[in-house]
């Protein structure tokens, strides 16, 4: 049987694509539609029965969300696995998205460093000061010096994401290492997640109360046991409710209503 590959005219079309990443941001899985639109191409070309393309669309639509700019490099590796998906009935599917999830993350923090820390400050210094000196060049400079780096960025990131994920997945497979990189993966994808349910979900108490004279406040005590105790038990709590098939939009009104309550009695 024929060996089904992507062509660079998809590559060209996922680069395009890219761009659109957070056009459809949403609060539930973040960046997730304009990943599974950028990566339309790429399941067109390697799956020709609907129900294996509804598969490969419903794995690209999990929670994803990383600095735009670097987004291609793992769409070019997304790409790479599901081309060996398409030509292999022995491939580990969950690992596409094991993948994903593991990547995102770090990827996150030097695209972060790199374009809003780093070449954004440095191009809009060099433009905001051509442009107070009543030059016109000034604003024209800055998009230059940004965009740039950008677009070498999702260009180069997107053809050696592809290249490096053909050349890794055949040495895998060759060598039996996929058990290996999905228990890798995997823990890393928890890290990831466990990482931003302690920096970006806050839950604080502000209950007090008095022994013998002295406070005692229940927040340092939960703190001094396990700092973030809260948040972490608030995401199980939401991840068993979930297994259990509750409606995420019914958790996320339930959650709003009693933040609300708890927040007017003071206990938030």
């Amino acid at each position: 049987m024929e060996r089904k590959k992507v062509t660079k005219k998809d590559l060209k079309q996922v680069f395009w694509r890219s761009f659109a990443l957070q056009g459809a941001f949403n609060y539930e899985r973040m960046q997730n539609l304009g990943y599974g639109y950028a990566m339309l191409p790429i399941i067109k070309r390697l799956y020709s029965k609907k129900e294996e393309q509804s598969a490969a669309m419903e794995r690209h639509l999990e929670i994803f969300n990383t600095t735009p700019q670097v987004s291609p490099l793992i769409m070019g590796i997304s790409a790479a696995m599901e081309e060996e998906n398409a030509n292999s009935d022995a491939f580990d599917v969950a690992s596409i998205n094991a993948v994903k999830a593991s990547l995102m993350g770090p990827l996150a923090g030097i695209g972060d460093s790199l374009f809003w820390g780093t070449f954004r400050i440095i191009a809009a210094g060099i433009g905001v000061s051509l442009a107070s000196n009543g030059n016109i060049l000034g604003p024209l400079i800055f998009l230059l010096l940004f965009n740039t780096p950008h677009f070498l960025v999702r260009l180069l990131g997107l053809k050696y994401g592809y290249e490096v994920g053909i050349n890794s997945l055949e040495r895998i497979q060759r060598e039996g290492l996929m058990d290996t990189v999905m228990n890798v993966v995997t823990i890393v994808g928890l890290l990831v997640v466990g990482s931003l349910v302690g920096s970006l979900l806050n839950i604080n108490t502000p209950l007090v109360f008095e022994v013998s004279g002295a406070e005692v406040v229940i927040q340092e005590i939960l703190d001094s046991i396990l700092p973030n105790m809260l948040p972490l038990a608030f995401v199980f709590l939401l991840f068993r409710l979930i297994r259990k098939e509750i409606s995420v939009t019914k958790l996320t009104l339930a959650t709003l209503v009693v933040g609300v309550v708890l927040s007017i009695i003071g206990i938030l």
